[in-house]
């Protein structure tokens, strides 16, 4: 099952996850192109109970996807909460700031998980692939036992954080982009109205003639037009949290 954090609060582009582009909002081509990847059997809204958040209940009820909603701040219990109530063995959580991610490389992360039993797997461990291609994957029962273990509020906020910080407990596995998407510096994130600038040109030009575009075709893409992905490269990313 794949959970989507997703709220509409943003301290830099509020609203940014419902922002129009090729004609829906961006959540929905993150949903989209998460029904792309052959392992996934479920697609689950992770949101809040504020009221300003019910916009992403009313869109998981038109997409058909499942919603749950839980505490803002307390994300970690929030995504425990998603898995437990829809029945998940196994989490492949991914947040709303990736619309442009790529189903080939959710696949590859599930599959690493499913062939060498650690207990966590991302490509995001030592970053290759450009920023916004983020998966992470690992079982409900590390995540209910991460859950009691700490009540530390930078662990709660962050999901995954515990675990990857305690290698000497939990057994980590990163998956390496090949070297043509070795693009760690390169901004295919959601989180400024540059980044969106730049996701709406990508969109614009590739989503009408191949809807199920990936990322050799976005960097294809950029590297014939330098101008769209200089839009966003003086952007800071703020301190990594997976």
């Amino acid at each position: 099952m794949a959970t989507i954090e997703a709220r509409m609060r943003s301290s830099r582009l509020p609203g940014k996850v419902l922002l129009p582009v090729a004609g829906k909002p961006l959540l929905e081509h993150l949903v989209e192109r998460l029904r792309r990847v052959p392992s996934l059997d479920e697609i689950v809204m992770a949101t809040t109970i504020g009221g300003t958040d019910a916009p992403l209940v009313r869109l998981s009820s038109q997409l058909g996807i499942g919603c749950f909603r839980g505490s803002e701040q307390d994300v970690l219990g929030r995504v425990a909460d998603a898995a437990r109530t829809f029945q998940a063995d196994v989490i492949v959580e991914i947040t709303s700031d990736c619309p442009l991610i790529d189903p080939g490389i959710v696949e590859r992360c599930i599959r690493k998980y499913l062939e060498t039993g650690a207990d966590y797997v991302s490509n995001a461990l030592k970053p290759s692939y450009p920023m916004g291609m983020n998966a992470q994957v690992f079982a409900r029962h590390t995540l209910e036992e991460v859950s009691r273990l700490t009540h530390d509020p930078a662990d709660r906020e962050h999901v995954s954080l515990y675990i990857y910080s305690h290698p000497e407990k939990y057994r980590l596995l990163n998956v390496a982009a090949s070297q043509q998407h070795t693009r760690p510096k390169l901004r295919l994130t959601l989180d400024t109205i540059e980044d969106y600038e730049v996701i709406s040109a990508i969109f614009g030009s590739l989503y009408t003639d191949k809807k199920d575009f990936d990322l050799s075709d976005i960097l294809t893409f950029l590297d014939s037009h330098p101008e769209i992905a200089a839009i966003n490269a003086r952007v800071q990313q703020k301190p990594a949290r997976l």
